[in-house]
């Protein structure tokens, strides 16, 4: 089988996880599913960032030591992923020794190929970002400089190991080109390719002023910067340095899911590095946009921190995956809205899809004995529902596998509000006092319809659509999406139905 690689950004255990983690590990979840659903191999990544400046600050003003304040703090990811339903292969932390020995070998590779060399930085500094700023992009105002992204900024001199970045410019520039679905969506890639374009400097890899992190190789009083450091992860896990590895067969990943503010680092540090050390670039990074809440911007001084594991307390957690992935196109801006999450819930889930399944399944039980129809031949009145039905699974793998979640999500909409005109033209109810065989014939046409809404949407509410296949007698091996191939023989028992979703009061 084909392999697939699929990961989260490992997350800064600064705070607590918020609505934007959740977003980019359930993209990422449901593109794993999808591929294991299709038959892949998958290894599925995500863990959490736990060295650097701004984590050694904030264990301090928690009056703890930086280890105890990362345990802490990591185990509010895990505990997300374990709430989202996320089904990650692996959970890594960049304190562990496996992660420490894959930075290290990758520093002396690169020094042994002489791309590291010793200098001193100054500069200015985001300790938000970890990340250094050159003046035309620092801002002024009140007396104090800030970075593109709000952050505060100091300028420091310290002594520093650089990566030689500069000669990498042309290499990016080409494999950019030569590679134009390596950045998406192509607002991100514009960018990306217009800050190469601008020239680059060597890049600053180690720091002095703190010692939360990995030391480098032979010179203890330098400890890696961030990015460094957190880019790693992604071999690490794969197995680096040692490439023999049963999971190296798994790089390089095919899709990086990262937010849009950190898009740079993984479009134009990571391959560089990768590169510079013999080893093959990541195949996709896909950068996210940010969610706003009811209009305004997110943020803790607001108090409109949106925690998904509220959201999941009210409205169920496969109704919160469905929508934060159906409301807005992946890649742009978003609003989160209250009514927006009750109107799909209520209109698409409830009325659409669930009284559709309660509908079908309670006239089987009341007009066949609670057992499936044959399979019978299609009529001309069935050919639009059926055609439709057999191009689902490919359409919807198309677009998720370009991380267009939204269409995949409206295809599966559309083809159901179809199998709901369907059922009203068809009227198996009324069919029951005049045609018998022509009742089953349709009955067993939406039991189909049903059955391949039901698969498809597995990556999406897998808990939701598991009791779904279940009412419709599926068993757990047939649930892959070449088993849509194989009709589930005549005179399977159906269980009596229970509605799979609930309407929410506005």
């Amino acid at each position: 089988m084909a392999t697939k690689y699929f990961t989260t950004p490992i997350y800064y255990v600064n705070d607590r996880p918020h609505i934007g983690h959740a977003y980019t590990s359930l993209a990422t979840d449901v593109t794993a599913r999808w591929a294991r659903l299709s038959g892949h191999q998958v290894f599925f990544l995500t863990g959490t960032d736990e060295h650097g400046q701004k984590v050694e600050k904030a264990a301090q003003d928690a009056g703890m030591d930086p280890q105890g304040f990362t345990d802490r703090v990591s185990q509010h990811f895990r505990d997300l992923a374990a709430t989202m339903g996320f089904s990650n292969d692996d959970f890594i932390r960049t304190t562990e020794p496996r992660h420490k020995a894959a930075c290290q070998a990758l520093w002396e590779e690169l020094v042994r190929r002489e791309e590291i060399y010793l200098g001193h930085y100054e500069g200015w500094y985001a300790v938000r970002d970890e990340a250094f700023y050159g003046p035309d992009e620092i801002e002024e105002r009140d007396g104090k400089r800030f970075a593109p992204t709000g952050a505060p900024v100091e300028w420091v001199r310290e002594p520093s190991y650089f990566f030689r970045l500069s000669k990498w410019g042309p290499w990016l520039l080409d494999f950019y080109r030569d590679n134009p679905d390596f950045i998406a969506p192509a607002s991100r890639r514009n960018e990306v390719m217009r800050f190469v374009e601008g020239g680059l400097q060597d890049l600053s890899i180690s720091r002095t002023s703190f010692t939360w992190g990995i030391p480098v190789p032979g010179d203890p009083a330098h400890v890696m910067y961030v990015w460094l450091d957190a880019l790693t992860n992604y071999i690490t896990a794969a197995g680096y340095p040692d490439v023999s590895a049963e999971r190296w067969r798994f790089w390089p990943a095919d899709v990086h899911f990262v937010g849009k503010d950190i898009v740079r680092f993984h479009a134009i540090y990571w391959p560089a590095f990768l590169a510079a050390a013999g080893l093959a670039p990541p195949r996709r990074v896909f950068a996210h946009g940010w969610w706003t809440n009811e209009g305004q911007k997110i943020s803790k001084s607001l108090g409109n921190v949106i925690d998904p594991l509220r959201l999941v307390e009210e409205y169920g957690l496969d109704p919160v995956r469905y929508f934060l992935l159906r409301e807005v196109p992946f890649g742009n801006d978003g609003d989160f809205s209250r009514a927006a999450l009750i109107g799909r819930l209520n209109g698409e889930l409830a009325d659409t899809l669930g009284n559709l399944a309660n509908r079908t399944l309670s006239l089987i039980q009341r007009n066949c004995g609670g057992t499936l129809p044959a399979a019978a031949e299609a009529a001309p009145e069935d050919a639009e529902l059926l055609g439709g039905l057999a191009s689902l699974p490919g359409r919807v793998g198309a677009l998720v596998e370009r991380q267009e979640f939204h269409l995949a999500l409206e295809a599966i909409l559309s083809e159901a509000r179809a199998a709901n005109g369907y059922i009203t033209l068809q009227a198996p109810w009324a069919l029951k006092k005049t045609d018998l065989v022509r009742m089953a014939v349709v009955l067993r046409h939406l039991h189909t319809a049903l059955r391949v809404f039901a698969t498809v949407l597995q990556p999406f509410m897998p808990g939701t659509m598991a009791a779904m296949l279940d009412q419709l007698g599926v068993s757990a091996e047939g649930r892959g999406l070449a088993a849509l191939a194989q009709p589930l023989p005549e005179g399977t028992a159906l269980p009596p139905p229970t509605p799979l979703f609930r309407k929410v009061e506005s």
